[in-house]
Parts: structure tokens; C-alpha cells; sequence
């Protein structure tokens, strides 16, 4: 990206239009507190670009609703976390970690209780999982989909077909509860 200009756009506000060398169409994004990006090829016009921009206005509206929203609930769910009390989350965490592998006979090494930014779990190849502090403020059906997610990749340790047919076995559509994580702040598992 060398070029790059910022443009106020009526009903939408600041956009940033850059060029791209990369680029092979023009291509829009609107994303959570990076705004409105237009990523424009070489040897496309800034005008028609421009031009192009206008004509999605109403496609940029919607997203942007949608980020607000988001950004919303991200603000409601952190809120409810900075009151939980750390130390009863570790001990609620572990207690329920070890109900779930108990019930549908899993068995993992070791486990550690963080607060981690970018994702809900981790599980090594080694069988040590690794859950975020924030799963307590979660609705227990997405807390224990983490856990089931985790305690899943202690036998499959990938993200195959095989890994969604046997996590379907212990909770409904796993796929759909993946999704529905990206609405309280963090990656996807």
C-alpha cells in the first residue's frame, strides 16, 4: 500500500481509500474500530473508486450497524467480567472442566486459567489445556462448547471433519456455538 487518502462520505463518514498492488478489484471492508477501508487497485481511479463507494452505501450502512451492535455487546459482556471474582472463576472453571471430561471419558494433562485476549482455549499436542478466565461470564451453553472443544482436540488435533463430527457427538451443531462466540470479543477456537 503506498497511496492512501481519507474521504468524508455523506451517511457514512470517514473512509480511508487505499491502493493496492495486491488488489485485482476494488474491495471494501468495514471493521471494528478501523472503520471504512477501501482497498483500490493500481491502475483504478481514485473517482471511480469514489464512485464505487457511493453506489454500496447502503451495504456499508448494514455493516456498520452490525459493528455497533457488536461493539455494543463486547462492551456489555467486558463490563460483566470486571466484577467476577478471579480466584471462584478458576475454581468454576476447572471444577466444570473436570465434570465434562469425567462424563464423556476424556482425560487431558494439564490445565491453566488465563485471561487471554485473542482466544477462548488452546489445547497442546501434549494434552495440556490452556481456557480463558472470561468463559465464566459466557452463557454456560458456550462455556461448556469451549470446554467440549478443548477436551475434543485431546483425541482429534486438528480442525478437520473428523473434529466437528466427533465434537457434534457432545454438543449440538459445535459449528453454530463457534459463531455465536465471535459476538462476545474474541477468535473463534
Amino acid at each position: 500500500m503506498t497511496d492512501s487518502r481519507l474521504v468524508q462520505i455523506e451517511d457514512i463518514g470517514e473512509v480511508k481509500l487505499e491502493r493496492s498492488k495486491r488488489a485485482r478489484r476494488i474491495v471494501i471492508t468495514v471493521r471494528p474500530g478501523k472503520g471504512v477501508r477501501v482497498a483500490v487497485p493500481r491502475y483504478t481511479s481514485l473517482k471511480y473508486a469514489l464512485q464505487f463507494v457511493r453506489s454500496k452505501k447502503s451495504w456499508i450502512k448494514k455493516h456498520m450497524a452490525k459493528i455497533q451492535t457488536y461493539e455494543k455487546q463486547k462492551q456489555v459482556f467486558e463490563d460483566n467480567f470486571r466484577s467476577i471474582d478471579k480466584a471462584a472463576a478458576k475454581k468454576t472453571i476447572i471444577s466444570r472442566l473436570n465434570q465434562l471430561a469425567s462424563q464423556h471419558r476424556f482425560t487431558y494433562n494439564r490445565v491453566s486459567i488465563r485471561s487471554q485476549r485473542t482466544r477462548w482455549g488452546s489445547c497442546s499436542a501434549k494434552g495440556d489445556i490452556s481456557l480463558n478466565i472470561k468463559l465464566v461470564a459466557l452463557p454456560p451453553e458456550l462455556a461448556d462448547y469451549v470446554i467440549l472443544h478443548e477436551l475434543v482436540h485431546t483425541r482429534v488435533h486438528n480442525h478437520s471433519k473428523e473434529f466437528w463430527q466427533e465434537l457434534d457427538k457432545y454438543t449440538d451443531n459445535g459449528k453454530t456455538k463457534a459463531r455465536r462466540l465471535v459476538e462476545y470479543g474474541l477468535g473463534i477456537l
